[in-house]
């Protein structure tokens, strides 16, 4: 049998969704980039999920939040049940609008442009977005599927 290391995605629950966070608990970590490309990820969700394991915490729907700053960082942040000792625990708040994706990442350009266009044609403005990348590029593979979530705070 195959390991699971990505647990299978539904994007029906995420797919063109308002969801309201008040105070919802994540983990926050850096991932180098280079020229926006991941580079040490792995090894960053492996330190996340190790300390979320020691705290005897879970991670709600698997959700991690990628937030691009520049080229050279994107910020992690790894969804949780409770405060994680030795982490920067952080609370977001607010409305946030989701919109499921699925191809290859080449295609980010892409959907970045028509999740702009979907969020304008809902009435919204959006304030700052992520992207949920919700499998790593393996699992991807062996289910078929390369489903990428966009995440945004809206006005």
């Amino acid at each position: 049998m195959e390991e699971e290391c990505c647990p299978k995605f539904d994007p029906e629950p995420w797919d063109g969704k308002v969801i309201e966070w008040e105070n919802k608990r994540f983990i926050k970590d850096k991932v180098l980039t280079l020229f926006y490309m991941p580079v040490n990820f792995g090894g960053v969700m492996k330190r996340l999920d190790r300390k979320v394991r020691e705290a005897g915490a879970s991670i709600p729907d698997s959700l991690g939040l990628s937030d691009h700053t520049s080229k050279w960082n994107m910020d992690i942040y790894l969804a949780v049940d409770k405060e994680i000792p030795d982490a920067e625990n952080v609370n977001l708040s607010g409305r946030f609008l989701s919109k499921v994706y699925e191809g290859p990442f080449k295609d980010t350009k892409k959907w970045c442009d028509d999740f702009e266009i979907y969020a304008k044609e809902q009435g919204h403005t959006i304030r700052k977005w992520y992207m949920w990348y919700t499998t790593c590029p393996k699992c991807a593979k062996k289910y078929g599927k390369n489903y990428v979530v966009i995440i945004a705070e809206i006005e």
